[in-house]
């Protein structure tokens, strides 16, 4: 979903197969970044003897939350495998599932919307993140610890400049320029955006907007923010709200009027065996957790997307600056 908007993508790609291959395999991979450097137990022998398996999607905010989740684990003492940057959201959740790895971090929106197939999102979000938290549990064995206060929510954006000329300002105007101008609502958006139920086809039904597929181009992360910027390929953009790009880009952020939109707060999502048999995991990450809003979360990203620096690293210094390392990372 992200990647660094100056740099060649295919690194944080990968093909079908080799997402496939990954999700199935116990090798370790290395960490990269710092997450090495963190001293083992250094905040507390909670989890000593224990060993776990660290998924998380392929964008940035999930890659700098699984190198979070590495990072605390190993400091509270346990073994840690990082597998992070393992894919989209269905590789993860069929390796969660499967046992191929043991937690990976997962949103309330997603949750709710693509593994419990609901069809209508809950506005509220501390009454989404309980709703979608026991009906995963209930359902299918996923226990949830969290959320976050970060919401990283879909929303489309158009550079600012272009904003002004067309008149825009919410979505419902972006539909009513389907009609009047169809020529002007050109989109960029990623191949997973153009499938899922809280993504483009429902996002289409619920404001009326039809745009023909020869006006929506599917790009990696990285290219549909600087392409929508570059005002070229397309006008508008999907994007995520706690991406440090919409700012450093000046991308005008459309409001979504109707309200289609889930919330997402981010939470770590873990089989029920895995909780049980380790209960002292709530202890270690809620804490953490409670510190991750919008406002950090935008920062960090920022720092790998716009900065060039390593999420590994990025993650590391965080939590070295919040305390949660028990010393120098």
């Amino acid at each position: 979903m992200r990647s660094h908007p100056l740099r060649d993508t295919a690194p944080l790609r990968r093909t079908a197969a080799a997402l496939a291959a990954a999700a199935l395999t116990l090798t370790a991979v290395s960490a990269c970044g710092s997450a090495e450097a963190v001293e083992t137990a250094a905040a507390g022998d909670e989890l000593s003897g224990a060993k776990f398996v660290v998924g998380s999607k392929d964008f940035t905010e999930n890659i700098v939350l699984g190198k979070i989740a590495v990072q605390v684990l190993k400091a509270h003492g346990a073994e840690v495998v990082d597998k992070t940057n393992l894919g989209g959201t269905v590789p993860n959740r069929k390796a969660l599932e499967s046992k191929a790895i043991d937690m990976y971090w997962d949103y309330s929106g997603t949750g709710w919307i693509e593994h419990l197939k609901n069809a209508k999102p809950i506005q509220d979000s501390a009454e989404q993140f309980k709703a979608t938290a026991a009906a995963d549990l209930a359902e299918n064995g996923i226990h949830w610890i969290g959320p976050t206060p970060l919401n990283n929510t879909y929303a489309l954006a158009i550079r600012s400049e272009k904003a002004q000329e067309l008149g825009v300002k919410t979505l419902s105007d972006v539909a009513e320029l389907a009609k009047t101008k169809p020529e002007e609502v050109t989109l960029c958006i990623e191949t997973e955006f153009s499938t899922r139920d809280d993504g483009l086809p429902g996002l289409s039904k619920a404001y009326g907007m039809d745009i023909p597929k020869n006006r929506v181009s599917l790009l990696d992360t990285g290219v549909v923010y600087t392409e929508t910027d570059k005002g070229k390929t397309c006008n508008f953009g999907e994007v995520f709200t706690t991406d440090g790009r919409i700012a450093s880009l000046g991308l005008t952020v459309l409001e979504d009027d109707k309200k289609f939109f889930p919330v997402y707060n981010a939470a770590v999502t873990l089989r029920e065996d895995v909780y049980k048999k380790y209960p002292a995991l709530e202890k270690v990450l809620q804490p953490v957790i409670a510190k991750l809003d919008d406002a950090t979360m935008q920062k960090l990203n920022a720092e790998v997307d716009v900065e060039g620096r390593e999420p590994g690293k990025v993650s590391a210094d965080w939590l070295d600056q919040q305390g949660f390392l028990g010393g120098k990372a």
